[in-house]
């Protein structure tokens, strides 16, 4: 049967993660696709030769987007572009598209159009968007679903592609779906059963352009609703993101906290995880849904991202049994406040995906005393509140990295009696040399925290090659 993309002259920009997939999908549904990307690196151009042997047309390097028979930048002929999340709105691609009326969907948008496509089961999606501790409340959720019996995936902005889930062989019950701003700005038809906003802090906004335009988009994920609009009790900004959204009648504004709930809340009741939103006479009654120890590890913001899980949950009517064992079930991604080993008494942990300022504050809020290793590429952020509010539980700090003195001078400015050292070196080598001043500065009963505030790119591939690093070096402690 043909599709609504049949013969479409479709562009999609950007191979990667989202691209190569949409570009097949939509092959595959019959249009005529156009594949355009920046890059011409040895992984791009295998990508391409993969594409180009099933007939789709692909264009690399810079001015790929363009063409000579094409009107206004566009390629020629074009009526859809499909973007990756990662290009920018400010693109030459985009501007051309909206002068020539041509709408730009993200691939999250195709994959939401393609529900029930070949007639699939159309599956719920419960989405989790907020700047920190996505992908952690996503596995946890479908923890919880799968816990409940449910066909259930972690999807989305995890490396698992929306499109696979949705057109694949696997019909799911319900998917758990993780969703960046740049994916939200460009899905304008998301249609969530249930979503949550875990908290807002600046980023990316060289990509937004402002933080009022990055809070838009994450809040686009309330947009239409079903059961449940899920904010964070703690962060108001979320819940203004809900008093602002057009949601489907009768849903419903439901908060999580680390204190007691009130109503329509989950929260936190002498060490059990309860539920006062799903329960019949929530104003007199709570359901415990788990204990504190059921969550791992049970620092405040993970158990914070717990909460939020077992709302969505919750929502989709899991009885409060699935959220205790899939809690109890799941294991947290490595290189988030993961517990490296002990040595001579103090803690070594490895939180390098704390890779800005707010996701370090959480870490550091976790632990007492402290020394803490930090530093890296700071992306223009500013480190005087992070410190100020860390500082009474400072034994002291170890600082890395190219942006490294911005850090030095908020900790001279909010903890002047800190011992800091700053070493002078953005090589690799650095991460040894920084456990063992570490192990010098700290005593039985510290913890050492890699919560570096900062990404990894001036000294290593990424975040997890910068704990791997770091867990190396602290099991060379132990030998």
């Amino acid at each position: 049967m043909p599709s609504e993309f049949s013969g479409k002259h479709v562009t999609v920009a950007g191979l990667g993660v989202s691209g190569v997939p949409a570009a097949k999908v939509l092959h595959g549904l019959g249009a005529h696709v156009t594949v355009v990307n920046d890059g011409a690196d040895e992984r791009a151009r295998t990508q391409a030769a993969e594409l180009e042997a099933l007939g789709v047309t692909v264009r690399l390097g810079d001015g790929a987007a363009s063409d000579s028979g094409s009107a206004a930048g566009l390629p020629e002929g074009t009526e859809l572009i499909v973007t990756a999340p990662g290009w920018k709105p400010t693109k030459p691609l985009f501007a051309a598209a909206e002068q020539a009326g041509v709408p730009v969907w993200g691939d999250v948008e195709l994959a939401w159009r393609l529900r029930g496509h070949g007639g699939r089961k159309a599956a719920p999606w419960l989405a989790v968007t907020g700047t920190n501790g996505k992908t952690t409340t996503v596995q946890m959720l479908a923890s919880i679903l799968a816990a409940a019996g449910l066909r259930t995936a972690a999807v989305g902005n995890i490396g698992v592609s929306l499109l696979d889930a949705v057109t694949g062989d696997t019909e799911y019950d319900v998917l758990a779906v993780e969703l960046s701003s740049y994916q939200l700005h460009w899905a304008p038809s998301l249609r969530a059963h249930s979503a949550v906003v875990l908290n807002l802090a600046a980023d990316h906004l060289d990509w937004h352009g402002s933080m009022e335009a990055y809070a838009a988009d994450k809040g686009r994920v309330y947009e239409g609703n079903q059961v449940a609009c899920v904010y964070n009790v703690a962060d108001r900004a979320t819940e203004d993101l809900v008093r602002a959204a057009d949601v489907e009648e009768g849903c419903r504004a439901v908060g999580f906290t680390l204190g007691t709930p009130g109503p329509s809340q989950l929260g936190v009741v002498e060490g059990l995880l309860v539920d006062r939103a799903f329960v019949e006479d929530r104003h007199k009654n709570a359901q415990e849904l788990a204990e504190v120890s059921d969550v791992n590890p049970p620092a405040p913001h993970n158990i914070a991202n717990a909460l939020a899980a077992a709302a969505l949950a919750r929502a989709y009517g899991v009885p409060a049994a699935a959220v205790r064992d899939g809690l109890r079930a799941f294991t947290p991604d490595a290189h988030r406040i993961a517990h490296v080993a002990d040595v001579d008494g103090v803690a070594y942990v490895d939180d390098s995906k704390a890779t800005n300022t707010h996701a370090a504050e959480a870490s550091l809020a976790a632990y007492e005393p402290i020394v803490w290793i930090a530093g890296g590429l700071a992306k223009g952020a500013t480190f005087d509140g992070l410190v100020e509010g860390a500082a009474k539980r400072l034994r002291g700090a170890v600082l890395i990295g190219a942006d490294r003195a911005l850090i030095r001078e908020a900790l001279a400015r909010h903890a002047p009696e800190v011992p800091v050292v700053d070493l002078d070196r953005t090589d690799t080598g650095a991460m040894p040399q920084a456990v063992r001043e570490a192990r010098r500065l700290a005593e039985p009963g510290d913890t050492v925290l890699l919560a570096p505030a900062c990404a990894s790119m001036d000294m290593f591939t990424n975040y997890n090659k910068r704990g791997d690093a770091f867990a190396e070096a602290v099991r060379e402690l132990g030998a």
